[in-house]
């Protein structure tokens, strides 16, 4: 009997789950209010198996899946999914390489077909591997002027020393010119395969149909020699405050980020730094760093917070772009919000707004198909349990403010920050 949602949220009740013998995992919800499905997923085949010689190697192969497979041309793979008005793509990070795709419910079957061979049978033709080497590379020089992206570099090198999480997973311009053909078959025979393959399947169609479907396309892939993923290293916070600044000339901006470790999307910390988060620089016009930095002073294009919270060590991080002469006023502004938060953490209406906001836009972030997808893959991602989005509600308003003032002083040490800024 197909498993029909009772509310809009994902629950125990609706998700189906299907473990295939090589290892594969479904998981499937149906919702016939739209004619359309997603797919999305992943598989542990991210930068994190790397070496320091050929950075950005994971990264280079995700990105090749598509051009080109022992059955179908790059031109022939994208007539067909624009024949259907259908997508899929790829892209890889620390841990995984990743998966997305939507297609009509009737033209789901062939958007499967595409992932497989993709996933299964890619040929790494000599002429597409040249060209999108030289897309690579031209992403590259682009990175190398660009103060933001710049000051996100040199933030994650300080802040995550001789870890993964601290080197780039799109590479450096001579890791992506040694990379060979050779290199890309290699990494693909090593690390890509059944085990740990996670896909998630929304929409008009039954969910255990959908399993049979997955089973049909991927349930016969074997991948003898297939690695498992090394243990993420230990990392130690920065003993003292460490600042960086990454010289552009030219530039009529400066970016900058400020921050520390943070903690991991299991930790039992994360929904209180969260929550906090949201005022010290999300909620309304970015938060209380929006309001000093830009609102007030008139010093930032922008200026925010962010907590970045993935399986290891996350981040949480202010961020902002300056006048370049602005740029230790806004440093000093920011520094003195931090001080603030952890000394005092946040006010009964503060914290009441942003449980308010949290509770109030979930039901919105489940409306599509795509969002769903997304969350279901989180919750099994992060083992948060099927009913994570019951007891949602519970578990953000269940934060105090002594939950919040605990989780600043735990992370953040305004003596102990990793300050990088790139510009002039």
């Amino acid at each position: 009997m197909a498993l029909k949602p009772k509310t809009s949220f994902p629950s125990p009740e609706d998700i189906y789950r299907a473990a295939l013998p090589n290892g594969i995992t479904v998981l499937a919800r149906s919702n016939f209010n739209s004619p359309a499905v997603n797919i999305g997923g992943y598989l542990p085949a991210g930068s994190i198996f790397e070496t320091d010689d050929k950075l950005g190697l994971a990264d280079f192969v995700s990105s090749m899946l598509m051009r080109g497979t022992q059955t179908r041309g790059f031109d022939a793979i994208y007539n067909e999914l624009e024949s259907v008005g259908a997508s899929l793509g790829f892209d890889s990070g620390v841990h995984n390489a990743n998966f997305g795709g939507r297609a009509l419910a009737e033209d789901s079957p062939l958007l499967l077909k595409l992932l497989a061979e993709s996933l299964q049978t890619p040929i790494f033709p000599n002429d597409e591997t040249e060209r999108l080497r030289a897309q690579l590379l031209t992403g590259l020089a682009l990175r190398a002027q660009d103060t933001s992206d710049m000051a996100d570099l040199i933030f994650e090198q300080f802040l995550y020393p001789d870890h993964p999480y601290g080197k780039p997973t799109d590479g450096f311009v001579e890791t992506i010119q040694s990379i060979t053909r050779k290199d890309l078959e290699e990494f693909h025979r090593l690390h890509f395969g059944p085990r740990g393959l996670v896909i998630a399947i929304v929409g008009a169609i039954h969910p255990k149909k959908a399993a049979e479907a997955v089973e049909k396309v991927l349930g016969g892939w074997q991948a003898a020699g297939q690695k498992e993923p090394p243990p993420l290293p230990p990392i130690k916070p920065v003993e003292k405050g460490i600042a960086q600044h990454h010289p552009i000339p030219g530039k009529a901006q400066s970016d900058l980020v400020v921050g520390a470790l943070g903690p991991n999307r299991k930790s039992p910390d994360y929904m209180a730094a969260s929550l906090g988060n949201s005022v010290l620089g999300q909620f309304g016009m970015m938060g209380r760093i929006g309001d000093s930095v830009r609102e007030k002073a008139g010093l930032a294009d922008y200026a925010s917070s962010s907590l970045n919270a993935g399986i290891g060590p996350g981040s949480w991080e202010v961020s902002a772009g300056v006048n370049p002469k602005n740029l230790k006023k806004a440093l000093g502004l920011i520094e003195k919000e931090l001080r603030r938060f952890v000394k005092s953490g946040v006010t009964k209406e503060e914290l009441a707004d942003s449980q308010s906001n949290f509770i109030g836009r979930l039901p919105l972030s489940l409306e599509s198909n795509g969002g769903v997808t997304g969350a279901i893959l989180n919750i099994h991602r992060y083992d948060l349990g099927m009913d994570y989005y019951q007891r949602y509600e519970s578990l953000v308003r269940g934060v105090t403010r002594s939950d919040v003032v605990e989780v600043a002083r735990k992370y953040i040490d305004p003596d102990r920050l990793v300050i990088a800024t790139a510009g002039p």
